[in-house]
């Protein structure tokens, strides 16, 4: 690590919807966080956020211990925005990065934000997936450290018809996505979950940085050059090219 870097310093970004924001956290607590909303992607939007709250914080990033990057599902442009820009950050540095789901983001920001929220309920990230689609996976709700409960909801795109079937009773649906799915569900399911779109709406930096202060103190960083989008669903092109609508 870089000489007069600190371990308790950790810069996040998250790019992977229309809002890009970036925040400095030190000891998992966030020191400021600024965000702007992209027309269309954050190619114009992200590196000024950055220089704005590394300026505010006074720091720079050789003396950061970790860089925290929303890494997937979202939008495809802005999901390669973020990988390459955290990339360029840290080139010529020891600076670790942790790539943290964004759906991982979403459910964080809503326990954060939701104190009502039943403590050991599963909490359901959801994200606008388009074409009806949405997508999903559940989170732990006990205030502990995330772990997703892939035997349950793994991290995929699903319709309305597939969450009907799948989603644990009693757990609480977050995110942009809910709305897509929400009245279908109901239909099939009832009241035996819980919908609050309004929390976790925006996956967050600050959200960002919590993780991946956690998941850095836990098991440590990885090299920038390993840093990859995790996009879900292939694009259209890769779905003509492979017959596969998900990544591997």
């Amino acid at each position: 690590m870089n000489s007069g870097a600190s371990d308790t310093l950790c810069l996040a970004l998250c790019s992977a919807t229309r809002t890009a924001s970036v925040a400095l956290l030190d000891r998992g607590e966030v020191v400021v966080e600024h965000s702007a909303v992209a027309d269309r992607h954050q190619a114009e939007s992200l590196l000024p956020l950055v220089d704005r709250v590394l300026g505010d914080g006074g720091v720079t990033i050789e003396a950061l211990g970790c860089i925290g990057l929303s890494i997937g599902p979202g939008s495809f442009t802005s999901l390669r925005i973020g990988v390459a820009t955290v990339k360029g950050l840290v080139y010529g540095t020891d600076v670790q990065v942790v790539g943290v789901s964004t759906l991982q983001v979403l459910a964080e920001a809503a326990e954060i934000d939701g104190a009502s929220l039943p403590k050991t309920a599963a909490i359901i990230g959801m994200l606008n997936a388009q074409r009806g689609e949405v997508y999903a996976a559940a989170f732990a709700g006990d205030n502990a450290a995330y772990a997703a409960r892939g035997s349950v909801l793994p991290e995929l795109v699903y319709d309305a018809t597939e969450l009907s079937t799948r989603l644990p009773t009693g757990c609480v649906l977050v995110g942009d996505g809910v709305d897509v799915v929400s009245a279908a569900i109901r239909e099939k399911r009832g009241d035996d979950l819980s919908f609050a779109p309004g929390l976790g709406l925006e996956p967050t930096a600050g959200s960002v940085g919590r993780l991946a202060v956690a998941e850095f103190a836990e098991r440590g960083g990885a090299d920038a050059a390993d840093l990859a989008p995790r996009y879900v669903r292939r694009a259209e092109a890769e779905v003509t090219r492979t017959a596969e609508r998900f990544e591997a």
